[in-house]
């Protein structure tokens, strides 16, 4: 009886996840089929339509796409690696050192993950303009530097290396940060590729805060980019919409197909311990 209830919840899993994933694929599918072909084929299914590029040529030339990949490029970049340095840093002194306040302090770390981004624009926007930052990249990025997720999963991360390879370090005469950079940072290396590719990801796609606080095109990524681009003052042409939203998540899209077995094994690894 557990044999032929095990064989049903197996085939019922099966069943919900490959329904689930051609519903993930539909509209992904659909901008494949719309961007590769002419516009009057963007509603209608026929195996005999001709493919096309022109509608990448179309997209490119409407919009300033190079200025606003050049300005994602550089955000993520900032950002990942101001997160980095300052995770790494207070996840060390958490992990490994014990001071006066140490737990208040990562408490309120803690507390950062239950308070939603969103809730702080206003705030964060008047800060902005206060440090006459607005209508900047660092703008965006500024008030994302700190990571509570990033100082929490290296803290666990750090807590798991064993003492005595510490211990061993600081006999050899290595101080704190040499200690932090030779043992701990290449021992975590899975958890920094799996926090990277999220951060990158997360960041990449951003929307709502780089929409409120540019206004110029030299400051603005491709997602701010991408809504001024596909605005129904513009008029509204599928076809090349949907090519422009394919150029925008193209790196995305082929980094994971391309690191997709080193981004699943990261997050394995990256396990809290």
């Amino acid at each position: 009886m557990n044999t032929v209830w095990d064989t049903r919840n197996r085939w019922l899993e099966t069943t919900s996840a490959w329904v689930l994933g051609l519903l993930w694929m539909l509209p992904l599918a659909y901008a494949f089929w719309t961007a590769f072909h002419p516009a009057e084929f963007a509603t209608r299914f026929s195996l005999d339509a001709p493919l096309t590029l022109k509608n990448f040529e179309n997209a490119w030339s409407a919009a300033p796409f190079a200025r606003y990949f050049l300005n994602t490029t550089i955000l993520v970049a900032m950002i990942l690696a101001a997160q980095l340095a300052l995770a790494t840093t207070a996840a060390y002194a958490f992990a490994r050192y014990t001071f006066r306040g140490s737990d208040l302090m990562f408490v309120l770390v803690l507390m950062q993950l239950m308070v939603m981004p969103d809730m702080l624009i206003i705030e964060n926007y008047s800060t902005m303009n206060k440090l006459g930052l607005r209508d900047t990249i660092l703008a965006i990025g500024l008030p994302y530097f700190a990571s509570a997720f990033g100082i929490f999963l290296l803290r666990q991360t750090f807590k798991s290396v064993p003492r005595e390879l510490d211990e061993a370090a600081r006999m050899e005469g290595a101080s704190a940060l040499q200690v932090l950079w030779k043992v701990y940072i290449p021992l975590a290396k899975p958890v920094y590729l799996a926090y990277g590719l999220v951060s990158v990801s997360t960041h990449w796609n951003n929307f709502l805060w780089p929409l409120i606080v540019t206004n110029s095109v030299e400051t603005r990524p491709l997602t701010v980019g991408l809504q001024v681009f596909s605005s129904t003052d513009q008029g509204v042409d599928w076809s090349i919409i949907t090519a422009a939203t394919l150029m925008t998540s193209a790196p995305l899209l082929i980094a994971f197909l391309l690191f997709q077995r080193q981004f699943v094994q990261s997050f394995m690894r990256a396990g809290i311990r």
